[in-house]
Formats: structure tokens, sequence, C-alpha cells
């Protein structure tokens, strides 16, 4: 069932010299895949241990902490579930592979993130009117490991966060535990000195703000994307003025360009020719046309060719 998929594979590194400018193509899933388990197996058992030290310590700070990183665990594992489905073959019913699972994975990412919000949310406010002592000083020494834990997670993605959203997600998203790991460690030490206990509350209520406004913005990429909106990286009157610029293309008309995953943009488009050139000189220019696309960010494009004579009806294409 694998026909014409080999050479579209971006699975697999090609090593081939006359490979042009494609030197060494390992795709971002190769090299993140080793960051996505070791990030899952770290903070797994420090979600464990955040959840058991929560409760043992009385601090609502620490729970929302926990919800934080459970929810980075959660997005860890469904990108590396993506990665995988994103590189199996099309087949006749799924003629894209599964491609786009990679863009679901980030929605549901983001929703579990805003119910998880909530839940928490709810407690925490109870918890600023009605303080509960808190063990403060066991409070900043578990937040404490969570930076040291959260900073090396990130680390593991800093290599390839600027190829995919789940990849870039994950990254950006550790950073910020490990600065909401810190505003625990803040708070712990204060209650230890001050016995200010309402303070648990409010910094897990300022927690809970610094996860809402990471999930939003992955909420709308997502949700974006599910919609077969121009992906942020392209510029559709860019991609015009690029195929408009090469010589023999007379205009260009109904261009759709959207996201098949987090990584791999498509296009489709219809094209006049100039009538001079023959049928084989015409094939030789959509090659070309198609190539320089690859340079900007289309992966996979569709082009279909008019004639200025005959353009094609609105309610046809």
């Amino acid at each position: 069932m694998h026909s014409h998929n080999h050479h579209h594979d971006h699975g697999h590194s090609h090593h081939s010299g006359h490979d042009g400018h494609h030197h060494h193509h390992v795709s971002p899933g190769d090299v993140a895949k080793g960051a996505f388990i070791a990030g899952i197996a770290l903070n797994g058992i420090y979600v464990i241990v955040q959840v058991i030290a929560g409760f043992y310590t009385n601090s609502m700070a620490l729970l929302a902490d926990a919800g934080h990183n459970l929810s980075d665990v959660a997005s860890l594992a469904l990108s590396l579930i993506a990665f995988r489905l994103a590189k199996m073959r099309p087949t006749r019913s799924f003629t894209y592979g599964y491609k786009k699972s990679t863009i679901l994975a980030a929605l549901t990412n983001a929703v579990v993130l805003l119910v998880t919000i909530g839940m928490l949310g709810y407690e925490s406010v109870h918890r600023l009117f009605h303080p509960h002592p808190v063990e403060g000083g066991m409070v900043a020494l578990i937040a404490g490991l969570g930076i040291v834990i959260n900073l090396g997670s990130a680390m593991l993605f800093f290599r390839s966060k600027d190829h995919d959203l789940n990849t870039r997600g994950a990254f950006l998203h550790l950073l910020t535990d490990a600065m909401v790991s810190l505003g625990v460690v803040v708070s712990g030490v204060i209650i230890k000195y001050t016995n200010w206990y309402w303070l648990d509350g409010a910094v897990s209520i300022a927690v809970l703000i610094t996860i809402l406004i990471g999930t939003w913005s992955l909420l709308m990429g997502s949700l974006r994307m599910s919609l077969d909106a121009v992906p942020a990286d392209v510029e559709p009157a860019e991609i015009e003025k690029v195929i408009l610029n090469m010589a023999g293309v007379e205009s260009v008309h109904h261009m759709h360009i959207w996201a098949m995953s987090t990584t791999q943009n498509a296009m489709t488009t219809h094209l006049v020719l100039s009538e001079t050139l023959s049928f084989d000189e015409k094939m030789k220019l959509v090659h070309e046309i198609k190539h320089e696309l690859l340079h900007n960010n289309i992966h996979h494009a569709t082009i279909e060719l008019e004639s200025a004579a005959m353009p094609c009806g609105e309610e046809g294409c």
C-alpha cells in the first residue's frame, strides 16, 4: 500500500550524498523522541512525589504545581503518540496517513489543561478565604526539586524546539514549570517564617493563571490548524509572489494553504501558464514551482493548470 509514498517520507534520514540541499534530513520527531521519553519518566516520578507531599504538607500550591506537571506528562505522552502516528504510512482510507493526529494531540492537551485549571482554581479560591496550616519548609524543598527537573527536561527539547508546535509546546511548558516551581519555593519559605497560610492559596491561583495564559495560545494554535487555517509560518501573499515571479506564470488563483500536521503544510492552487510553452515545458515549470514552494514551508503542493481562454467558473473550483 506504500506505492508513491517512499520519496515523500520525512520520517527517515536520507544519508545519500547526492541529496543536494537536503543535508541529512532528520525529522524533528527523531531528535525529540528520546527527549519525550526521558521527559515523561522524569516528570511522571516527580508528579507522584508532589502529590504525596502536597497532601502531607497540606499545600494547595504544591497540588496545583502537580496538576501542572501532570499536564506536562500528558502532553508529552500525547505528542509522542502523535509523532508515532504521523509516521505511519497512508492507507486507502487515510490518504494523508495520520499526520493530523499531531494537531489533535495539541488540541486535546489544551482542553485537558483547561479542565484541570477549573478544578484546582475552585479549591484554591476556597483555600484563600479559609487558610489551612501549611508546612512551608517542606513545600519549598519539594518545589526546589521541581525547578531542577523542569529545567533539565526543557534542555532535552532545546535542540529541536523550532521545528514543530508540539516540541515547542513541550519546551515552553517545561520552562514555565520551572518558573512556577520557583514561585512555590518562595511562598514556602515565606510561609515557614511568617505563617501567612493564605499565601499558599494565592500562589496556587497565580500558578493557575500562568498555566491558563500558556494554554490559551496552544488552544488557539491547534484550533486554527483544526479549522485548516493558513499556518502561522506561511504568508499567502509571499507564496503568491514566489509563484508569479517564475518565468512563464501568467496568473494564480484558488490558492488554499493548510497544515497537514504540526510540521507539514499542504497547498492547492490553479495556475494559468503562458501559452507559448510546450506541454513538456509546462510540466518542467510546475516541477520547479514545487521545488521553490518546498523552500517556503509548503511540503505538499498540488497544482492544477487552466488555460486563460477557459477560466474555471466559481462553482467549479
